[in-house]
């Protein structure tokens, strides 16, 4: 695209291979922007909630996946359109930041795409509607902070954190033991958090999962579960009061860097090559054996000979173990990486209480359990399930359940679920929306009415009539005045999400308004596009 001019000096676009270039300018191009980003928000609509259906995804190499998590489904999907890219942005941006509530920002952002569509058709300039919207986002921010609960927690008193997970885990497939998942997901959390400076760090819960036996089954483990059995099946399987070297270092001769032929001609240069290489097996072994290590566990492999050596002096091996597990590892049993044998010392030795090998099943499948750790600041969320599609579902749900109690850590203020927190801000902005005399007060009511959609999504998934249930509950908030009334997705036989204990946390849902508007203003402010012809 180049700009040019003619002989009046009026200023005209030269768009190069024109035949092959599509150009939509003006109120058509924000029409196709904003039915591509309705289009993404329908496909999420439908998941919302306790009672939103899966979606199932295949992909291109025949790998299949079973969720309802927003950012996983337009992760998994193949998305060309670029206004749809961005809604795969945002529901990205909310699991990076939140890590819940994936689904919901993009169901918003199709909401306020929406109601924009009819104030187009009425003749408002975009960029009215967009600053509409922006006071309307700081209106219901503002709103939700003086609705919002403090939640009082410690080491001790875990009951609010737990039932805040329950109610994420409670729109997953697992929420038939969403108790159990909740509450090991806060103890994991609590485990490695830094309550004094207010900070988790989740890399130090490794999440491993196994197929086979049931999803009751799932625990947790204070130290670190390793997916490798012993070098040598005769090696002791269960090893107590461990002292561990953590070895970087292969067990094997050194090879010069260099190019080198080593020329054997005799069967005695054969023998004294082969003593050679075992006396550096020998002293490799007995270098670890020397600094008082029960139990060696090695980035590399290692051959049969040294192997047997291991064994037959008495020291049990585990080899191939990824650089990430060896440094929780080394987190874990307060040890030290090792990269070269010489540097071996006894205070660079990890200790754990128990390493034991662990066997599932008819299968031969083992793992290594290395438990009650010198500093259990690293912990292990082992997930059993009947078949890999519930293993991996469940792993992300465990995810957005640790995110959650994180985000409670950060900041415990936490405001009630069920689409309540939603009508409430609805209401307000509502009322706002007279205070201002420009053509913005007609964005800032459509912002009211895009809040009602998620509410209204809700109702729709668990099989209520949609405005009927809606209207009920806003005239019953307005009646009594009363911010925790919510939809009764789960016909509890009450409104008020406070005895249902819905809970969610009040910094995801301030980010969900925040992150929905911007993308909206930045889709209304698009007025050209101009594409290959081959999209």
């Amino acid at each position: 695209m180049a700009l040019a001019f003619d002989e009046f000096g009026r200023p005209f676009i030269i768009l190069k291979e024109q035949e092959q270039m599509t150009r939509l300018r003006g109120l058509d191009a924000q029409k196709a922007n904003i039915s591509a980003g309705k289009a993404v928000a329908r496909i999420l609509r439908t998941s919302l909630g306790p009672k939103g259906m899966d979606k199932m995804l295949q992909s291109p190499d025949g790998d299949i996946t079973i969720t309802n998590d927003g950012a996983t489904i337009l992760e998994q999907m193949d998305v060309d359109n670029q206004i749809a890219k961005l809604m795969v942005e945002l529901s990205r941006s909310q699991d990076y930041e939140i890590g819940d509530g994936t689904t919901g920002v993009v169901v918003m952002a199709g909401a306020l795409l929406e109601q924009a569509e009819k104030l187009l058709e009425r003749g408002i300039h975009p960029i009215r509607i967009a600053e509409g919207y922006e006071m309307a986002s700081r209106i219901a921010f503002e709103h939700l902070e003086n609705v919002a609960n403090k939640y009082e927690f410690d080491a001790t008193n875990i009951e609010p954190l737990v039932q805040t997970c329950m109610t994420t885990l409670s729109s997953k497939i697992v929420n038939r033991c969403k108790r159990s998942l909740a509450e090991i997901a806060v103890k994991a959390v609590l485990a490695v958090a830094d309550l004094e400076r207010k900070d988790v760090n989740l890399d130090l819960i490794k999440v491993e999962g196994k197929v086979g036996g049931k999803l009751e089954d799932t625990e947790l483990i204070y130290g670190i579960v390793v997916d490798k059995d012993m070098s040598h099946p005769q090696m002791p399987k269960q090893i107590e009061d461990a002292k561990i070297a953590i070895l970087t270092c292969p067990f094997e001769p050194p090879k010069p860097k260099t190019k080198h032929k080593v020329d054997i001609d005799t069967v005695e240069k054969f023998q004294t090559l082969r003593q050679q290489e075992q006396k550096y097996f020998d002293d490799m072994v007995q270098q670890c054996k020397d600094v008082g290590a029960t139990l060696v566990i090695c980035q590399w492999g290692f051959d049969d000979e040294a192997n047997h050596l291991l064994m037959h002096r008495n020291l049990p091996a585990v080899r191939w173990v990824g650089g990430v597990e060896l440094e929780l590892i080394a987190i874990a049993t307060g040890g030290r990486i090792v990269p070269r044998f010489q540097e071996l010392t006894p205070e660079k030795l990890g200790k754990a209480g128990l390493v034991r090998e662990k066997a599932f099943g008819t299968t031969k499948d083992r793992m290594i359990y290395i438990e009650h750790c010198a500093n259990s600041k690293a912990v292990t969320i082992f997930i059993r399930g009947g078949n890999k599609m519930i293993l991996e579902e469940t792993k992300r749900s465990v995810h957005d359940a640790l995110c959650v109690a994180r985000n409670l850590i950060r900041n415990n203020s936490i405001v009630y679920g069920g689409g309540s927190a939603e009508i409430s801000c609805s209401i307000a902005v509502e009322a706002a929306a007279d205070k201002y005399p420009g053509v913005e007060q007609y964005a800032i009511r459509a912002f009211a009415d895009a809040l009602d959609a998620i509410p209204m999504a809700l109702a729709e998934n668990s099989g209520l009539q949609p405005i009927e249930t809606l209207s009920a509950v806003k005239s019953q908030q307005i009646k009594e005045n009363n911010h925790y009334c919510g939809i009764d997705c789960n016909d509890m036989g009450t409104n008020d999400m406070r005895e249902q204990d819905v809970f969610e946390t009040l910094i995801g849902k301030q980010q969900q308004i925040m992150l929905a508007t911007q993308v909206v203003k930045m889709i209304l402010k698009i007025d050209d596009v101009i594409s290959s012809s081959d999209y």
